[in-house]
């Protein structure tokens, strides 16, 4: 028998949390819609889940494994994906999983010792590639040319952002901007990418990009297959800059990242900390910026974000330049 959640309350959710919980997983609180599969006794004995294009949390009794349960799990998920226009799939999982998961259609990313991270587009990652290649002026590809990169999330642009950029402008030839996609944010993508287009005008030298689905926020990795929720997240931050360090620096030709100091989010901090070990193995330079301030406070977005729940405008105006100010104001208005 199979049930679905959209997503499960009550007693059905706890049920749901037991088993992943027996099959080593963790309930991701992001989840949207389960699918369950339930034996004669109604209980669960596989399940799967996703959360927006990404699924998540499948698992499959062991004594009821090599029974086609995984594939009837996930051809619904995939099914109900579909139905909602979302055609491009991503699933992270243990590597242990390949099997499974490359004989429903689903292609490698990327995989470290810890996490697969798979797609179900056979050329997507390569289709990237290229697109990030096309919005690169050519002169930037020179391999005499110094190149810089900057990922940020910008929920929304602020000041400390532009000194972060203007900072990296000046040290290198470009400067690759990449903006995330991710739309678990006050802002969605699209606005967020918006305000950035407005607030780096001036700065002729940097080359702004999507990341679409490829470069995650340290604020979203998934972690639901991890027992230790911390080591979920070195793991996750290690795939995350390693898609960075080996397929797309070499693409574009990247030699140097610059961040901002992170005073207010551990997650962040954490993967500052990673980014120090992990880029210098790919002769990468890593450069961290003490924050622009206003006053004796670092200016973040999340200090933009509250003056704005409370409608203080003013104190935006000081905090953000004046062309996403006035992006602002109309979004609020």
């Amino acid at each position: 028998m199979i049930c679905e959640g959209r997503p499960f309350v009550g007693k059905e959710l706890k049920k749901l949390k037991q088993f992943l919980k027996k099959m080593d997983l963790e309930y991701d609180e992001g989840i949207e819609y389960s699918v369950c599969i339930l034996n004669d006794e109604y209980e669960i004995i596989g399940t799967g889940s996703v959360d927006q294009n990404v699924i998540k949390c499948v698992a499959i009794d062991p004594g009821y494994q090599g029974q086609g349960h995984s594939a009837t799990i996930l051809t619904n998920l995939i099914q109900y994906e579909f139905e909602r226009s979302r055609t491009h799939i991503f699933i992270y999982t243990k590597p242990k999983n390949f099997p499974m998961f490359s004989d429903m259609g689903f292609h490698t990313i990327l995989q470290t010792s810890d996490v697969l991270f798979m797609e179900n587009q056979a050329q997507g990652f390569a289709n990237f590639l290229k697109k990030l290649r096309n919005e690169t002026p050519k002169e930037a590809l020179d391999k005499e040319c110094k190149v810089g990169a900057i990922v940020a999330n910008c929920n929304p642009f602020t000041l400390g952002h532009r000194y972060l950029i203007e900072y990296a402008s000046s040290c290198c030839d470009y400067v690759h901007l990449f903006v995330l996609s991710d739309n678990r944010n006050v802002f969605c993508a699209n606005d967020r990418y918006e305000m950035v287009r407005l607030g780096i005008r001036g700065i002729d030298n940097v080359i702004l990009h999507r990341t679409w689905d490829y470069m995650i926020s340290a604020a979203t990795f998934p972690t639901y297959f991890f027992k230790d929720q911390m080591q979920g997240k070195e793991a996750n931050c290690q795939l995350d800059l390693e898609i960075f360090c080996s397929k797309i620096a070499p693409e574009l030709g990247i030699s140097r990242r610059f961040v901002g100091t992170e005073p207010f989010c551990k997650v962040t901090d954490s993967y500052n900390h990673t980014m120090k070990k992990i880029l210098p193995a790919y002769g990468i330079e890593i450069e961290e910026i003490t924050r622009k301030t206003s006053g004796e406070v670092p200016v973040s977005a999340s200090q933009v974000r509250n003056c704005l729940a409370k409608k203080e405008y003013e104190k935006v105006r000081n905090l953000v330049p004046k062309a996403v100010y006035e992006y602002l104001i109309d979004y609020f208005s």
